[in-house]
């Protein structure tokens, strides 16, 4: 039992680390596509809680080391939590795909709005869907790209071993 927690802290750690130095490589901006890639891998990987914590851990991360706004987690922790409880429920990846466009490119877009007119102080410059473009933007891309990933992933035995330890079975909606 100790064994399989150091196994899920350290992979949860891993995760975290490709986040944060994977998603200021591939930024475009105003979108963060490798966010909802390491999103839908955490959610077909680790589920609903860990995905969001490490969604949570990350965003706060860029935003106290690489300067980034609020977005950082608006973004990011409901398409993780979404992204999982998906996947949990569905059992394909594609529902994980879904559950990280609707968390993240709707929920997240539409929540920013009013976190950054507090964040600024400002809403001269801001509407309501400002954000919604750019983040659904982000979650299609990075929703393909998650998907080229996972298709590769999900051959190997560790992959498999590991999606086995956090959600009890292997990755469907993907032919081998």
């Amino acid at each position: 039992m100790e064994k399989n927690r150091i196994h899920r802290l350290t992979l949860l750690a891993l995760m975290i680390a490709l986040d944060v130095v994977l998603s200021p490589l591939m930024r475009i901006e105003g979108m963060a596509p490798m966010s909802s890639v390491m999103n839908i891998i955490a959610g077909v990987l680790l589920g609903p809680l860990y995905g969001t914590l490490m969604a949570l851990i990350c965003g706060l991360i860029r935003m106290l080391l690489l300067g980034i706004p609020p977005l950082a987690l608006t973004g990011a922790v409901f398409g993780a939590f979404l992204a999982g409880l998906f996947y949990k429920f569905g059992r394909n990846m594609y529902w994980s795909m879904a559950g990280e466009i609707i968390g993240t490119g709707i929920i997240g877009s539409l929540l920013s709005y009013p976190v950054m007119v507090w964040f600024t102080g400002s809403q001269q410059s801001l509407y309501w869907f400002i954000y919604t473009p750019r983040f659904v933007g982000a979650t299609l891309i990075g929703s393909v790209m998650a998907f080229l990933v996972l298709v590769k992933l999900k051959e190997t035995s560790t992959f498999k071993r590991t999606q086995k330890l956090f959600m009890g079975g292997p990755l469907y909606g993907v032919k081998s």
